[in-house]
């Protein structure tokens, strides 16, 4: 066997090996459903606390639809506008439920530093909050374009303590996208923040994420306010 056949195998090998450990290392939130033609196509959009009840609301809607998310953290609002055209694809969206605000709320350095000090001299929330309504209202003009139905869910509690954010920011900011929401017009909204309120006890300790527990329970609250929209059709 000549040296470049080896080297040629060599190379395959190793990139088959990079391949198979990617595979293993996947979230597995980011992986796409088995898709039943039969069944309603979802989309969820949000970041890491959608990331972290991913799995558990496929779970819940399995054999009632097809549940998808793009595989990242889809961040604030500004990363949605450059974002949402690839997200929703061209596939057609039976439901497409969505929600953008714990990053847009976060404080940034002056340099860049992420969770940033809300106090500390120069620290600015990474996206303003007239920006952000802004924002919530052109987005939810483009999803309309591509879903049958459109849910707006609202951005979970921030609890005291929390790094890089302020408690009580989640409800401003959730205010001022209802008011884009209700211009925009035909868009349902998922009452998430109540719910979040209500098992306070499952989220990690100034942190605004939640522990595997409370991410299941907000995953079948998630599975349940979609799978009631698709019903309502009939």
């Amino acid at each position: 066997m000549s040296l470049l056949r080896l080297a040629v195998l060599a190379s395959m090998t190793v990139s088959m090996a990079v391949a198979a450990t990617a595979q293993q290392r996947q979230n597995p939130a980011f992986a796409d459903p088995k898709v039943d033609p039969s069944l309603p196509n979802v989309l969820l959009i949000g970041d890491s606390i959608s990331i972290g009840y991913m799995v558990d609301a496929r779970e819940a809607m399995k054999g009632k639809a097809n549940v998808f998310r793009p595989a990242t953290n889809c961040g604030p609002t500004t990363r949605g506008l450059e974002n949402i055209d690839s997200w929703l694809g061209d596939r057609k969206w039976d439901v497409v439920h969505w929600n953008f605000g714990l990053h847009d709320l976060k404080f940034m350095g002056p340099g860049g530093e992420n969770l940033a000090d809300p106090k500390a001299a120069g620290s600015h929330r990474q996206v303003p909050i007239e920006e952000y309504q802004a924002n919530i209202a052109k987005l939810a003009e483009r999803i309309k374009q591509s879903a049958g139905i459109v849910i707006w869910r609202e951005t979970s509690p921030v609890p005291q303590g929390a790094a890089g954010r302020i408690s009580g920011d989640s409800a401003r900011y959730n205010a001022a996208a209802a008011d884009a929401i209700a211009k925009v017009g035909g868009i349902q909204t998922d009452p998430f923040f109540a719910y979040a309120e209500s098992i306070s006890d499952l989220q990690r300790p100034k942190n605004v994420h939640y522990t595997p527990e409370g991410s299941k329970k907000l995953g079948e609250h998630v599975a349940e306010v979609v799978l009631k929209a698709l019903d309502s059709r009939n």
